[in-house]
């Protein structure tokens, strides 16, 4: 399977893979690799260079090293010795996959100084690691007609957007179950134009929005509506939200929440909300009938990518560094993205927990997103592997652009998803101004 000539793959603007991770003021590990941006070809040289600097830089003596593909499989480990306050490491992997290197110093001491590199080899042919159910499309055709048969009722309350130029309402709309969607809409003001529409989905973890970011959305000239990923108030203070994930179990560890049963995941609430989502935007006067993009990070782009397949009017999707990917990573020796349902098993039936995880892995919705579509992916990742994020966007049948970040961790520590912030600046662009996508 090769790229289709529409696939541009972008690598980070800056020069050199680098990652550190510092515990102390005393010592610290550089990692860079010889070739620019972490793609390889089968059998080609990995080459790292690790030079650890600081004032106790001497105390160093070895290196420590561990490999693993996929970000799981251990495939090399062992020790180099320091010489001139560095060492030099070579591998190379055989086949289309991942590579993750984690570098610790030595002796370790109370605090060890580690650093991480990655590596992709042949990223078009990373594949998914099971095949999609056979009634995947049938189940959730079953769950929109259950979403459909719930009247939306779209209850909006206006409120001060702080700015005289811009509307801003909060928003709630009716949901499966008894259930109910809860977000922000914001607009131009008095907008006699039809208006591309955008919705926002939120990274993990249980919390309020931040009313700018749909106001800065807003006053670009976006219909854009932010949506809470749980049934929850939208602006209440931080230490409601904080005490709500203490006290209440369903979102104490919400990802595991009925994750061995499709009808009861956490995530089936969580998906038809986007899809009602769409829906509203869609039905709305003031949308121009033509743009209608979703957009996210983490547990937000699992959210975007989720709709792009499910939703036929989405018109264009961005997802930094996606979660959700590839649940069934372990059965091929990789680690899957978050929420690691593999890992969430205690006290159920492993094999269920498995089967459920493939209703609601993003990799399957994929295969049906048409729509033009920005991902990235960070080599360092811990959280979402860049081996599931590939496979998953390899399944994307629409135009679509892969940002390959060398030494992004997930949460893009020291500007490293700078290269994705910028591409997303021109993909919105190109979307809101009616303009082909870059």
């Amino acid at each position: 399977m090769r790229f289709p000539r529409s696939l541009r793959l972008k690598i980070s603007a800056f020069a050199l893979l680098l990652a550190s991770a510092s515990c102390s003021v005393a010592q610290e590990l550089t990692i860079s690799a010889a070739k620019v941006g972490g793609v390889y070809a089968p059998g080609e040289k990995i080459s790292w260079h690790v030079t650890i600097t600081g004032d106790k830089a001497d105390e160093v003596q070895r290196v420590g090293y561990v490999l693993r593909k996929g970000g799981l499989t251990e495939v090399g480990k062992g020790e180099l010795v320091v010489q001139n306050h560095s060492v030099d490491l070579q591998t190379q992997l055989d086949e289309p996959g991942t590579l993750l290197a984690e570098f610790t110093a030595l002796p370790t001491g109370d605090k060890p100084i580690t650093g991480l590199a990655g590596a992709m080899v042949e990223p078009e042919k990373i594949g998914i690691s099971a095949p999609c159910p056979a009634d995947f499309d049938a189940f959730w055709k079953s769950k929109v007609d259950e979403l459909l048969a719930v009247p939306a009722n779209p209850v909006l309350k206006e409120e001060e957007s702080g700015n005289d130029k811009l509307d801003y309402w909060k928003i709630t709309l009716d949901n499966i179950r008894g259930t109910h969607i809860q977000g922000q809409l914001a607009r131009p003001k008095a907008a006699t134009q039809k208006l591309p529409a955008i919705l926002l989905v939120q990274s993990a973890g249980v919390y309020p929005l931040a009313k700018n970011r749909i106001l800065d959305r807003a006053r670009e000239g976006w219909l854009a509506l932010n949506l809470n990923a749980h049934d929850l108030p939208t602006d209440m203070p931080e230490e409601w939200y904080k005490e709500k994930q203490r006290t209440d179990p369903m979102f104490k560890d919400y990802p595991g929440y009925g994750n061995d049963d499709r009808e009861q995941s956490y995530f089936l609430r969580m998906y038809l909300s986007c899809y009602r989502a769409v829906d509203y935007l869609a039905g709305r006067d003031d949308w121009d009938g033509k743009t209608l993009v979703v957009m996210g990070t983490s547990q937000g782009g699992l959210q975007a990518i989720m709709t792009g397949g499910l939703h036929p009017k989405v018109t264009g999707l961005l997802a930094n560094v996606p979660a959700g990917c590839d649940h069934s990573g372990p059965l091929v020796g990789r680690r899957a993205g978050w929420p690691q349902w593999y890992e969430k098993v205690a006290g159920k039936d492993a094999a269920k927990v498995a089967e459920t995880s493939k209703y609601f892995d993003v990799a399957n919705f994929a295969r049906h997103v048409q729509c033009p579509a920005l991902v990235s992916v960070g080599l360092i990742d811990t959280t979402c592997p860049a081996a599931g994020v590939v496979a998953t966007f390899n399944q994307i049948q629409g135009k679509k652009e892969l940002v390959v970040m060398p030494k992004s961790d997930h949460h893009g520590n020291n500007n490293s998803q700078a290269a994705y912030n910028a591409r997303s600046k021109v993909w919105l662009q190109s979307f809101r101004t009616g303009m082909p996508t870059p």
